[in-house]
């Protein structure tokens, strides 16, 4: 028979329970190994409060105790549980507006003429980081604007991120009505269906036309990818942030890779690459463009 094991409850627990550096340099070395997500210094408390959440939660009594959880499981689900709470899922929709207005300005007609020439209709898309699910919902909204409902067309869009929290919110599609007042009304009324919750509060689905051009799916963005592309172009925006310029050169050549001729990269307005060696034509801020090769290439 086991000994029983004293579990306080959340209430109980000391509002700032002791992460100690050993620990946190344990933990950070773990979320680097397995996300390239690099947490410095700066970051100890973020990480404190973060992983208070899990113990308070789950009445775990230390750090030290949900480390050796994380670093004993073999299932890999510990570790999930730890870089969703790690994860940072700021969004919203048509953040960054100017994105998706080049998109329906200059690369849809580029596209929709490049396409007729070949008798070819056909869109793909990829939201690298996609949270839970405003930005990739932003583009099929988007591009179902700019093209007149979409008929006729064949739009896939592609959307990843490592947490599992935010992407069964994505899945679901349904949002409360404060996340759509920045939203033109008529676009929330071609796109988006009105509910009622229990509690008496409006919230909003995403339609069947419009979650239908989605696929969601988890991706460690460092971990080798279960599909071939091409892409027309892909969103990866304030993701980088949290890697080292290494880490950032991997990523942006691997996208390189996965984009189709004259394909576009789309990054956060407060990221550059400046500083990592990459393939891509610079465009203007945050954007970028596949080209012949490093002939090619602008810098910013």
């Amino acid at each position: 028979m086991g000994v029983p094991v004293h579990r306080p409850s959340p209430s109980s627990l000391p509002p700032e329970l002791d992460l100690t550096d050993r620990e946190y340099e344990r933990f950070s070395r773990i979320i680097y190994e397995t996300s390239r997500i690099a947490l410095n210094d700066g970051k100890k408390e973020l990480l404190r409060a973060r992983i208070g959440r899990i113990l308070r939660a789950r009445r775990i009594a230390s750090f030290r105790e949900y480390l050796a959880l994380v670093e004993g499981d073999r299932t890999g689900e510990e570790l999930t549980t730890l870089l969703d709470a790690v994860s940072t899922n700021l969004t919203s929709f048509f953040r960054e507006a100017d994105h998706f207005r080049f998109i329906e300005t200059t690369l849809l007609p580029r596209l929709d003429a490049a396409r007729k020439a070949r008798g070819e209709r056909k869109i793909r898309a990829w939201s690298a980081g996609c949270s839970s699910g405003e930005e990739p919902y932003s583009l099929a909204i988007t591009l179902l604007e700019a093209l007149g409902g979409g008929a006729g067309w064949d739009i896939r869009l592609l959307a990843t991120d490592i947490s599992t929290k935010v992407l069964a919110m994505a899945r679901n599609g349904l949002y409360p009505g404060e996340r759509l007042k920045t939203v033109a009304p008529q676009v929330v009324a071609r796109h988006f269906l009105p509910e009622t919750g229990s509690d008496g509060t409006k919230h909003f689905r995403v339609a069947p036309a419009v979650s239908g051009l989605v696929t969601f799916g988890r991706l460690n963005l460092l971990e080798p990818y279960p599909f071939k592309g091409p892409f027309d172009f892909i969103f990866c925006r304030n993701v980088m942030i949290y890697f080292d310029k290494q880490t950032q050169e991997t990523l942006v050549n691997g996208f390189h890779r996965y984009l189709a001729d004259e394909g576009h990269l789309f990054i956060g307005h407060s990221e550059s690459l400046n500083g990592v060696d990459h393939p891509f034509q610079y465009v203007r801020p945050s954007v970028y463009r596949k080209t012949g090769g490093a002939s090619d290439r602008k810098k910013e």
